[in-house]
């Protein structure tokens, strides 16, 4: 079982929850931070200090206040905290439900566990963290982890991600297709670019390809 583990979580109700769960598992040596800088500072201190920290708990989205945050979320703390500590253990505990999301959670930064926040979360979260604790294996929340195992997902390719690029750069949908032409880079008609932007919205549940190309920016795909 663990010994030591951060809570990072700006509500006051779900640290207190997240403390019980420590508890009924005899975790006793455990701290929470309000803030995404502040627990990554943390963590690194404790590296340095020789007492590394076994898990992160970690909420996605927090609440912005007066302070200058080099971290802004969630999803920027767990990479940090991967590629700074590669052996500790994550586990994301959110509301968030969207299947590439998670799966961008699980792909990029290797957490170990998702937990969904609702009605069942609590009993979820001391499963995660015995299952994860005692073996290599990850935990997912059932209600999510259906969503993410669906066939019928779409699968974002490297076609895609240079689209999203270059609409982030302020290339026209025009213009990358006679980008796409002089390149032989294939599908090219202006059909088939329409078709996957398109369905790219409706993947990133995006209102137009302004807000797309900000759901992909702040998720870390371009």
């Amino acid at each position: 079982m663990f010994k030591k583990v951060i809570i990072a979580e700006d509500l006051d109700a779900m640290n207190l929850g997240i403390q019980q769960v420590l508890k009924d598992l005899n975790i006793v040596d455990f701290q929470h931070s309000k803030f995404c800088d502040e627990a990554f500072l943390k963590i690194r201190a404790a590296i340095h200090q020789n007492e590394p920290y076994d898990l992160l708990i970690s909420d996605l989205s927090f609440k912005m206040d007066h302070r200058k945050s080099d971290i802004a979320n969630g999803d920027e703390l767990v990479q940090k905290v991967r590629e700074l500590q590669p052996n500790i253990k994550i586990i994301a505990y959110s509301v968030e439900d969207k299947s590439y999301r998670i799966k961008s959670l699980f792909d990029n930064a290797e957490i170990d566990g998702f937990v969904l926040k609702g009605l069942n979360s609590i009993e979820e979260l001391k499963k995660a963290i015995n299952i994860i604790s005692t073996s290599d294996q990850i935990f997912i929340s059932p209600e999510v982890g259906s969503a993410l195992q669906e066939k019928n997902n779409y699968e974002i390719d490297d076609v895609d991600i240079k689209i999203l690029k270059y609409l982030s750069s302020g290339t026209s949908q025009d213009e990358i297709i006679e980008i796409f032409k002089s390149t032989d880079i294939k599908p090219n008609s202006k059909s088939a670019v329409e078709k996957r932007l398109s369905k790219l919205k409706d993947f990133f549940k995006a209102n137009n390809t302004i807000h797309l190309v900000s759901i992909t920016k702040d998720m870390g795909i371009i």
